[in-house]
């Protein structure tokens, strides 16, 4: 089927709106400070090797962090003995590990350890000092060396980092291994890997088109610092919190206004006595961070996911004297978070529940707006079903007691 953003918003058709964050992160990618299309037509294009070792550094600061994670607090055998076990028992690999790991450890350590973890037949032909002598960490390049043991080449320097220094901080080994990080990304400088540097290239411009359009959003209420660089952040990938969606809300019911939260509207001290002091805020003016005719639209829309879409149940949920309704506009969601993990050919090895939940976020006539989320954590999610009609069927039920707040 073909859905307009209306019918997709209404009925909550994802593709749409991970087609029109396409759009979006495209008239942001060439709007950055120094971004131009020739740097991907252009295989002299300067900026090319900038963007590269952007991403030499960024993606390599991700794999420290992750063998951080796995070797910071063991000691080094213990280190090695993971190493050993993650690959297949090869005596030259095995060699290279362990001189990687521990460059300063005389024959006879090495020997013992060789001896512990390679079968004995593997170990019949070989010449344990010829082998000693081959694999030594100055022979090598560490890429060379990552290539041998068959092992990301940073694991094998972080594990001998930490050998070294064991109590090192993230900070600090990320700080001593700029060198490193750039290094075993040479292969990627080279001019003959033209299509896996657009690639990486474009892993960059994305991020870059992503932060523009985070710094848009942190004024409509977006709370995190940083937001996930996928068309999925359209659906929700990138995460909120039911507090900044009912702050948006407050922003679309007043025509685009930011207007301050107050918690404490007054305080009156010494109540029927001639003492009698009453203290209330005053309010600085709001701030306009959308258009009149976006949020007007954006309101219209919500009206009619009501009306026609997703959120039905709420049509009639608020009665006025007199038998009348209240307006009720809003937007539903619903997330069912798994965490997977695929094969290399994209097979699911394994797959199980983080949390589930069911959002509403409501505007119902000129003063009233909020969330709704029904949110169920851990592994207990998978025997879950609901969806976002259970959010939206809360708020009916709910909307007898909120009588007082509409009926004024």
């Amino acid at each position: 089927q073909m859905f307009t953003v209306r019918q997709g918003f209404e009925q909550s058709v994802n593709l749409v709106f991970i087609r029109l964050m396409r759009d979006v992160e495209n008239y942001y990618k060439w709007r950055v400070p120094g971004a131009s299309p020739a740097v991907l037509s252009d295989p002299d294009n300067p900026a090319r090797m900038n963007y590269l070792r952007r991403f030499a550094d960024e993606e390599g600061s991700t794999f420290i962090g992750r063998f951080y994670s796995t070797y910071h607090g063991e000691t080094p055998d213990q280190a090695l003995s993971a190493l050993v076990a993650n690959a297949r028992a090869a005596p030259w690999r095995v060699a290279v590990m362990y001189r990687s790991v521990r460059p300063q450890a005389d024959f006879g350590a090495f020997a013992a350890f060789l001896k512990q973890h390679v079968p004995a037949p593997l170990l019949a032909n070989q010449n344990l000092e010829k082998l000693y002598a081959t694999y030594g960490p100055d022979k090598f390049s560490l890429s060379d060396r990552g290539y041998l043991a068959r092992v990301h080449p940073l694991e094998l320097w972080v594990a001998g980092y930490l050998a070294e220094h064991p109590q090192a901080s993230l900070s600090e080994v990320l700080a001593h291994s700029r060198a490193e990080r750039q290094e075993v990304y040479r292969w990627l400088f080279r001019r003959k890997e033209r299509r896996g540097q657009d690639v990486r290239i474009g892993i960059v411009l994305e991020q870059d088109a992503f932060h523009e359009i985070w710094k848009r959003w942190a004024r409509l209420g977006y709370p995190f610092k940083s937001l996930v660089p996928s068309y999925a952040t359209s659906i929700g990938v990138s995460g909120d919190t039911p507090s900044a969606l009912a702050e948006l809300a407050g922003i679309i019911a007043s025509d685009g206004v930011l207007n301050p939260v107050e918690d404490i509207r007054e305080v009156t001290f010494g109540a029927g006595t001639p003492m009698e002091t009453s203290l209330a805020p005053k309010p600085p003016p709001g701030a306009r961070v959308l258009s009149p005719e976006i949020a007007r639209l954006v309101h219209q829309e919500m009206m009619g996911v009501v009306k026609n879409g997703t959120g039905r149940r709420a049509f009639h949920a608020f009665v006025l004297p007199g038998g009348r309704f209240l307006p009720v506009g809003g937007k539903t969601g619903t997330g069912d978070n798994r965490f997977k993990v695929f094969a290399r050919g994209g097979g699911v090895t394994s797959d199980r529940p983080v949390n589930r939940t069911a959002t509403f976020v409501f505007i119902a006539g000129d003063r009233l707006f909020g969330t709704v989320t029904a949110f169920v954590p851990s592994q207990t999610a998978g025997s879950y079903s609901f969806t976002s009609a259970l959010a939206v069927q809360i708020l009916k039920d709910l909307a007898p007691r909120l009588h007082p707040l509409t009926a004024r």
